[in-house]
């Protein structure tokens, strides 16, 4: 059976921006799973699946068009410490999470720590980057 929209699927990966390892989902132990076509991983990395089989390794190139997107220069917005759960602990250059209102959550880069403000980077930390993909599928 090949994987397709809407079947779940699980997989091993491992991310690398530049040569530079990123993440891996064998760092946590477990496999990522998700139901593919639904966006609930970027575009490209779903394209790249559909038509795999469970034990499948492969790896894939995906550009920020398919992934996050191009940097948007001026994307920087100031906001209050408050809305930071980690807000002692950030420094200039970190990543964290801000979580907007009706409770979405994004990943944010830290550009500046004020006493009560953090400026913080809109764009996604892998935005403009081309991401490497090394898969390996466990089951469907």
């Amino acid at each position: 059976m090949q994987i397709e929209k809407n079947k779940v699927v699980s997989f091993h990966y491992a991310l690398t921006v530049n040569g530079d390892a990123v993440d891996s989902s064998r760092e946590r132990g477990e496999p990522m799973s998700v139901l593919v076509g639904n966006g609930g991983i970027i575009e490209g990395l779903e394209k790249a699946l559909i038509g795999h089989d469970s034990g499948d390794s492969f790896s894939v190139s995906i550009p920020p068009a398919e992934a996050y997107g191009m940097r948007e220069e001026g994307r920087t917005q100031r906001v209050a410490k408050k809305y930071f759960p980690d807000a002692n602990r950030l420094k200039v250059g970190g990543v964290t999470v801000l979580t907007e209102q009706g409770g979405q959550q994004r990943q944010v880069s830290v550009i500046k720590v004020g006493y009560s403000v953090v400026d913080i980077d809109l764009n996604h930390p892998l935005a403009g980057q081309t991401l490497a993909f090394d898969i390996d599928i466990t089951d469907l």
